[in-house]
């Protein structure tokens, strides 16, 4: 008895300029026949699109977009969604960035001056299981590794602390108790390593794309 064929392959491509999505639907059209592709242009639109597939194969993210707030956005899917391989496809040509987003989960990282050809042998590899880590990945018990075991609602407390926000104010906006907020901080400075809300939030704006 035969085996069914393989399903469809499913993907989100997550990127605010148009002509980038199309040219990287297109390649995963060519390399995976009949694969489903969904395009997002901002963090919102990635976590609706997830949302409605959880099963996506792989999700090709492009760091600078509305709402990411630079790794930060990163660390926000990766704990939303854990069993979604993700593929950074960025811009920003630093080795350190590079850095970051394998250690908050992504798969790969992959520079939009890469082929298409690149790109979809990057996804292939993925696919089949692969992580691809930067030749100089950062060592153990980085920042950055600390910080990817933040829940999904710590990293929204941490994200609101970097912009300024009190914890009423943090309360407020996630529409919970102050008394909540405070549990949530406490927590965040124990799993960051660091002794004081002001070292979390200078720690944590180095996750922070630099300015182009």
């Amino acid at each position: 008895m035969s085996e069914p064929p393989p399903s469809p392959r499913s993907f989100l491509i997550a990127d605010d300029h148009p002509m980038v999505r199309d040219a990287l639907s297109m390649a995963l059209a060519q390399a995976f026949p009949g694969a489903a592709v969904a395009v997002a242009g901002s963090l919102a639109g990635v976590q609706a699109g997830l949302e409605t597939q959880p099963e996506t194969d792989a999700l090709l993210l492009d760091l600078d977009m509305p709402g990411m707030d630079g790794l930060t956005g990163l660390a926000l899917l990766r704990s939303e969604h854990p069993t979604v391989p993700i593929i950074v496809v960025s811009a920003a040509r630093d080795s350190a960035i590079a850095r970051r987003t394998h250690d908050l989960g992504a798969s790969a990282y992959v520079d939009k001056s890469a082929s298409l050809e690149e790109i979809a042998a990057t996804v292939r590899a993925v696919l089949a299981g692969e992580i691809i880590a930067p030749p100089d990945a950062a060592p153990p018990d980085s920042f950055a590794q600390r910080a990817a075991q933040l829940t999904p609602q710590q990293w929204r407390v941490l994200a609101l602390m970097v912009q300024g926000d009190q914890n009423k104010q943090i309360a407020y906006k996630l529409g919970v108790g102050e008394a909540t907020v405070k549990a949530h901080v406490t927590v965040i400075l124990r799993k960051l390593g660091v002794r004081s809300r002001t070292q979390a939030v200078i720690e944590a704006r180095d996750l922070a794309l630099p300015a182009s």
